[in-house]
């Protein structure tokens, strides 16, 4: 085998020459992906350490590193015109992929086709992973992740279709490290995979991430389980009894409430958030408006306690919910008016409209932003709201 070839091998190129292989392959990626239009090439610039050698020895290791990878047809090798033997000026790629094989590496455009292979079986459930491997393929990074963390996202998929089959035998709550360990024997795996189990439940990867706990809360995970909120003059059926909710509010555990008591609210209030909530729950305290606070995306447990408590509720009585003028609140909304229907309510806006917010207090929303929170609205049953949405293209939050 010749000296050039011996230097060629893998891990057995010169390091000088590795690494300027390695930038060229970077480049060739990034061509590949559609990033850059140059063709990938090191330039005299790029040649600047090279040239810059004074050991012959170093030279010449880099010159038959680069000799053997132009002989296996990666690259093409530029010195000047009238000096065959000078100093490379400038390298050209000829095969990407014979250059990552001889480098040890895998191109990027492969390694995002073996990443579609590898959630070829969750996109029907979770189309969301469209969006990512679409990401991946221009090179980005979605939350946190690369192509080659696509089985964290089948990990992903796994906890969510856990989750809904147990809510579905009627668990509603979970801690998350049992679940964890009893899935992938790794007690703290689950909490690992947040920022992917986000972009999967609210199916887009442009979203803000959402805290850890509202992530597993709309899951019924918990690492330590959390009260439900509740105000209002208003008598709450328990385990033990019938008693007024204190004020200004009461925090129960979800499951032991069953129902409104004999006096029950003229209206229902849900609120999005907890700032939101404490003011409220105070001015209302003495009324007989139930208000409840979801904590963001409500949990499967804070989900049948309320179709519990609409159960006990007249039909037609006012049943509303005041949320972020966002993707989130509207995401929030659709899931709470299916709620609401099942217990044979129609649920209403409060102070949701674009028109209701301040103007100090709008800021512009993407049209992507729009378009899902359109969707969003319509399928919480307020079209005309949706409507509104489409016009005004703005977002709010509910603090404002």
């Amino acid at each position: 085998m010749t000296s050039a070839a011996n230097q060629g091998r893998g891990s057995g190129l010169d390091a000088l020459a590795r690494k300027s292989l390695e930038t060229l392959l970077k480049r060739a990626n990034r061509h590949a992906a559609g990033i850059s239009e140059r063709a990938p090439a090191l330039t005299s610039k790029d040649l600047r350490e090279y040239h810059a050698l004074r050991a012959l020895k170093q030279k010449e290791d880099f010159d038959a590193a680069m000799l053997y990878c132009q002989a296996e047809g990666a690259i093409q090798i530029h010195r000047p015109r009238h000096n065959s033997h000078g100093q490379i000026e400038r390298i050209d790629l000829v095969d990407g992929g014979r250059l990552a094989s001889l480098l040890g590496l895998i191109p990027h455009a492969q390694r995002v086709e073996d990443a579609r292979q590898i959630l070829q079986g969750s996109l029907t459930d979770f189309p969301v992973l469209q969006s990512v491997i679409a990401k991946w393929s221009v090179m980005k990074q979605v939350r946190g992740s690369s192509p080659e963390d696509a089985l964290s996202w089948v990990a992903a998929c796994q906890v969510i279709a856990h989750c809904r089959d147990q809510v579905a035998l009627g668990v509603a709550e979970m801690p998350v490290r049992d679940v964890s360990a009893r899935l992938f024997k790794d007690s703290k795996r689950v909490e690992a995979l947040i920022p992917l189990l986000d972009a999967l439940l609210c199916a887009s990867i442009d979203d803000q991430a959402r805290s850890d706990t509202e992530v597993m809360q709309e899951l019924g995970l918990y690492r330590e389980e959390q009260p439900a909120r509740l105000a209002g003059n208003v008598v709450i059926r328990r385990d033990r009894g019938e008693f007024p909710l204190d004020r200004p509010y009461c925090a129960l555990p979800p499951t032991t409430v069953l129902g409104v008591g004999r006096a029950a609210p003229s209206r229902v209030l849900s609120i999005e958030n907890l700032t939101t909530f404490h003011v409220t729950a105070r001015k209302l305290a003495d009324t007989d408006t139930l208000v409840l606070y979801t904590a963001g995306m409500p949990s499967p447990a804070w989900r049948a306690m309320y179709m519990r408590l609409l159960s006990g509720v007249q039909t037609g009585l006012p049943v509303c919910h005041w949320g972020d003028v966002d993707e989130g609140g509207f995401r929030i909304a659709a899931h709470l008016s299916r709620a609401a229907a099942e217990a044979g309510h129609v649920l209403q806006p409060w102070l949701m409209r674009p028109s209701e917010v301040p103007a100090a207090q709008r800021r512009p929303a993407p049209p992507a932003v729009v378009d899902r929170m359109v969707a969003y609205a319509n399928a919480a049953g307020w079209i005309d709201l949706a409507t509104e949405i489409a016009d005004t293209q703005i977002v709010a939050e509910q603090e404002g």
